[in-house]
């Protein structure tokens, strides 16, 4: 895919495919629902892509923004879509972030967290960042489809969906995966490790939903096949 002159790697198109499929079923409402209050708050993407949410954020009147990701060249497209004053986008890996201590008001995740091997140290450091109720924010693929064989439906000879099949759930980390048309690597996190890691590190739950497309939706071809399965987990905890 180009846009302009630059052209992304096939890596960052499918990770931004998949981010701009999830936008148009309606997570990002999810995100400006519930979390509306960013004037003058301070507020971290962790994994950015194309700063959405962080533009989103400066819009509502947040007086800091960093935006993350992994890739230069996303963030070089990035600078130029989605520039405001009070943004910084920085090529790095959340892995790798420093995370000072105390130091933002919300921290916001978006179709990251399922390519992390060590999520606890992730939500650790999540935790040490924050402010005193400070939120985290997330959607994750949902472990139903981390688990799923090939990450794809079990189709009838016709060529139809039949089922969604499950395997190894309780077999934590690698998934090899083709998805959208690109080959991934990804890592299966059960629910419980997910909930449970976060419950024993500081945080408090307070919305845990699985996604379900909304009505407007069903009329897109092959969206009423969405409803058999989860695709994402969507989480907010504030910290303790």
């Amino acid at each position: 895919m180009v846009f302009g002159v630059l052209q992304l790697s096939k890596a960052d198109h499918c990770k931004n495919t998949a981010k701009a499929a999830v936008e148009r079923i309606g997570i990002s409402d999810f995100y400006h629902t519930i979390f509306r209050h960013f004037k003058e708050k301070l507020f971290l993407d962790l994994g950015c892509g194309y700063g959405w949410h962080c533009a989103f954020a400066a819009e509502q009147g947040a007086v800091q923004v960093l935006g993350l990701d992994l890739s230069r060249k996303m963030i070089e497209e990035t600078k130029k879509r989605n520039a405001q004053r009070q943004i910084e986008y920085r090529v790095c890996g959340i892995e790798e972030y420093e995370y000072p201590e105390n130091m933002w008001d919300c921290v916001v995740s978006n179709l990251t967290l399922h390519y992390i091997e060590n999520i606890e140290k992730i939500f650790q450091k999540v935790h040490r960042t924050l402010k005193q109720s400070g939120v985290f924010i997330f959607n994750m693929e949902h472990p139903n489809f981390t688990a799923g064989v090939e990450q794809d439906w079990i189709y009838t000879e016709s060529g139809k969906p039949q089922y969604w099949s499950v395997d190894n759930y309780f077999i934590l980390g690698e998934r090899n995966t083709h998805f959208l048309g690109c080959d991934a690597v990804k890592q299966h996190h059960t629910l419980t490790q997910i909930l449970m890691r976060l419950l024993n590190n500081g945080f408090e739950l307070e919305v845990v939903e699985e996604v379900k497309l909304s009505e407007e939706m069903m009329s897109i071809s092959g969206m009423k096949d969405e409803l058999r399965r989860p695709m994402m987990l969507l989480v907010k905890a504030n910290k303790k």
